[in-house]
């Protein structure tokens, strides 16, 4: 049994966590013998036409269930020649993510925030902290773009436009740039509980000198019915979907200190490594992935267009992100009940604790990864 793991030592410190976190790969690279190897994030991808793009490169399953994915660790080290698992690399999260522009839109647009307890509070309400807001390409298409910018809790209500700007500046396409300015309305949510963690893949005849850091994840996650977390007659329930996710990305990749590595040559050992990791992940899942084209977000769309939520019931409510942070929402009412306040937070906590569908701890699930991998695995 592990007896440390950074995500249970640091769950509200993040600099620590990310600290010790590249601590361990780094110690772990070096036990594997390439002593003389330095850390790269993964460059933005130059166009031919020259303009600079951020890449998001990442594959993922979609199973029905999170318990498929009991021995994940075990089973990715047999299947994956030159895939080394690093030890004690596992963190995790849990978080609400908001969907908060509709099928129609060019791109996909999306608000998420972490979730923790405050100290003695009951473990059925979480707070968010880490307010993130990321633009990104539809589908899960080859490299799609991404951009994501962090929130001050005070500017959440503001167009943040500005942020993406200050951050990206130039490198910020001009389609984004005005995707970027629409303002925010919230189509849906979905509640998520992550436990991830870190491989290395290195493969000289292919990808030469260059060691790719792999990120895996298990995601257990609900998506709720209605945009605002009400009770659906239609599922019974005010949560219309819970199924698991398996996602790999791309990190990072150590080379030799003092080596120049043509940008080509780094995108040609990065896309390498997805298709080296997603096959065998493909094969040993077979016969339990559901098929599944759409990004997490893309999922809370059509889940909720499915159950005959439209456009303009979705405009009416004019949901905002900010409102599900508040522990109360003075200016919306329950429809049964005029003189009672819908308090948006509490139903989003019950995207993690409804009693029917109540998502798994994090220590949980970072235990049946870790388990033994079952026999008869494939499939």
């Amino acid at each position: 049994m592990i007896k440390h793991r950074p995500l249970f030592k640091y769950i509200k410190n993040h600099d620590a966590l990310f600290t010790e976190l590249a601590i361990i790969r780094n110690g772990y690279v070096k036990s594997l013998g390439l002593v003389d190897s330095t850390y790269h994030k993964i460059p933005k991808f130059v166009a031919n036409d020259g303009s600079r793009l951020t890449i998001e490169p990442e594959r993922s399953i979609v199973v029905e269930n999170f318990r498929t994915f009991k021995g994940v660790k075990d089973i990715l080290g047999h299947e994956i020649s030159g895939f080394y698992i690093i030890n004690n690399s596992d963190i995790g999260f849990r978080y609400p993510t908001a969907a908060i522009a509709g099928l129609d839109a060019p791109f996909i647009k999306r608000f998420r925030s972490e979730y923790f307890h405050q100290d003695n509070e009951e473990r059925n309400i979480c707070r968010p902290i880490n307010l993130s807001y990321g633009i990104k390409s539809r589908g899960k298409a080859d490299n799609r773009q991404e951009y994501e910018i962090w929130v001050p809790d005070e500017a959440l209500e503001h167009d943040t436009s500005p942020l993406f700007i200050d951050k990206y500046g130039e490198d910020l396409p001009e389609d984004i740039r005005q995707f970027a300015t629409e303002p925010a309305v919230v189509h849906g949510w979905m509640g998520v509980k992550r436990a991830a963690f870190e491989g290395i893949y290195i493969n000289k005849r292919n990808i030469g000198d260059l060691a790719i850091v792999v990120g895996l994840s298990v995601d257990a996650y609900n998506i709720g019915a209605n945009p605002d977390l009400s009770f659906s007659n239609q599922v019974g329930s005010s949560i219309a979907v819970h199924n698991a996710e398996l996602e790999w990305e791309i990190m990072g990749y150590y080379a030799p200190q003092g080596v120049h590595i043509e940008h080509d040559q780094i995108w040609q050992a990065i896309n390498y490594t997805i298709e080296a990791v997603s096959q065998p992940i493909q094969d040993v899942y077979v016969n339990s992935i559901i098929p599944c084209n759409e990004s997490k977000t893309e999922r809370i769309l059509s889940t909720i267009q499915g159950l005959g939520v439209t456009e303009r019931q979705i405009l009416d409510w004019n949901l905002k992100p900010s409102e599900f942070l508040q522990t109360s929402t003075p200016d919306r009412k329950k429809a049964h009940d005029p003189s009672r306040s819908v308090n948006l937070l509490g139903r989003l906590n019950r995207l993690f604790y409804q009693e029917n569908h109540k998502l798994p701890s994090l220590n949980y699930i970072h235990e049946l990864i870790a388990a033994p991998s079952p026999k008869g695995s494939r499939g």
